[in-house]
């Protein structure tokens, strides 16, 4: 279970127990999240994006691109990313910065959608992990952290051999 490192032992062993069962972490999942988001493309994602940092990050400078990445997962063991690209032009510095979101996260509950969007924004002002990064996830999503735990018990979900929930079934 290595995406709950950190948790309570007792709260691993719930979920070890759960994991186990007949219907494995699934169906609670399944109950919690019963559909999937409709963003599938970047233009709508990048829509999606500037539409929370509208919302929660007026002074923030401008996003240069957002995109599903479908490596990023595989490469970096990342659910998303913020890179700032700095670029000389003429005798000028500029920086582009760029959001990447993992494919796995086009066929997932808009929860966690916008978790991980939040997670990515919020590095747009806080560069650490640390207690004014978290503070300013939950200003942008009050459940952050019930949702960061639940895609977690997915990412476990997924880790033990279990299917995609929420995979389209069209080709």
């Amino acid at each position: 279970m290595k995406y709950l490192t950190g948790y309570p032992p007792a709260l691993l062993a719930k979920v070890q127990q759960q994991l186990q069962s007949a219907g494995g972490l699934a169906g609670p999942l399944r109950q919690r999240y019963p559909v999937a988001h409709e963003i599938r493309t970047d233009r709508a994602l990048y829509d999606y994006v500037t539409g929370l940092k509208s919302d929660y990050l007026r002074n923030a400078e401008p996003l240069s691109k957002v995109a599903f990445d479908s490596k990023l997962h595989v490469i970096r063991n990342a659910l998303g990313t913020h890179t700032t690209v700095s670029r000389v032009q003429g005798s000028k510095l500029k920086s582009k910065r760029e959001i990447r979101v993992a494919s796995l996260f086009k066929e997932v509950p808009a929860e966690w959608l916008r978790m991980i969007v939040v997670h990515e924004l919020a590095h747009m002002k806080e560069r650490e992990h640390d207690k004014a990064f978290y503070a300013l996830c939950t200003h942008m999503e009050p459940a952050y952290h019930q949702l960061e735990f639940d895609l977690r018990l997915y990412l476990t979900h997924l880790d033990a051999g279990g299917e995609r929930l929420w995979a389209s079934t069209a080709p």
